[in-house]
């Protein structure tokens, strides 16, 4: 099998195992009784270490049958809350895919070096405001969207978030083999 074969089954096997968390009932996607339950900062700064590695990410949403559709993405850092934001043409698939539902998933992984992956599960909005926009703009947005038009932002508001990070040494269920993740829109437990 050739590397790039390899690496998009391995892309195809993550996304699907992310997008099963998208149906999930609440208490399928409990945290797995035995395994003690992750740091909430230690987990979320093992994430944003594995995505602030990463130039491109995946982001899955689903069509109008339900069917997963993945396309590569180039997107900003994540901010403090790990809301993740990027630009694309109004006149996409993924554009009205998002309309139609808004369920999405985050795919960042570097399957060469071996890593880990943060797969971020969320809600996304298209962002049309030119405020906004021009905040947020790319050199490259002048030849991708002449006078920066049919350009909308895609703001991905973050519900949960699987992680491995090797070098973190965040690991998986060893029963399971299900990765550390925590719930977003909680707050963080109170001591």
């Amino acid at each position: 099998m050739k590397r790039n074969s390899f690496v998009g089954v391995l892309l195809s096997l993550a996304v699907l195992c992310s997008l099963a968390s998208l149906a999930a009932a609440p208490s399928a996607r409990a945290q797995d009784k035995g395994a003690p339950a992750p740091d909430r900062a230690r987990l979320i700064a093992a994430a944003r270490e594995i995505m602030q590695a990463q130039t491109y990410c995946g982001l899955v949403t689903l069509d109008k049958t339900g069917r997963p559709q993945v396309r590569t993405m180039n997107p900003f850092p994540p901010e403090e809350d790990m809301t993740v934001w990027f630009a694309t043409n109004t006149r996409s698939r993924k554009a009205e895919e998002i309309k139609n539902d808004s369920r999405v998933v985050l795919y960042y992984a570097d399957h060469s070096k071996a890593t880990g992956y943060v797969a971020l599960t969320g809600k996304a909005v298209l962002i049309e405001d030119m405020a906004e926009i021009l905040k947020r703009k790319r050199a490259y947005w002048d030849t991708a969207f002449p006078g920066l038009k049919n350009l909308v932002l895609i703001k991905v508001v973050p519900e949960r978030l699987d992680v491995l990070n090797y070098k973190a040494g965040t690991a998986v269920d060893t029963v399971t083999w299900r990765t550390p993740s925590i719930e977003m829109g909680s707050a963080p437990p109170k001591n």
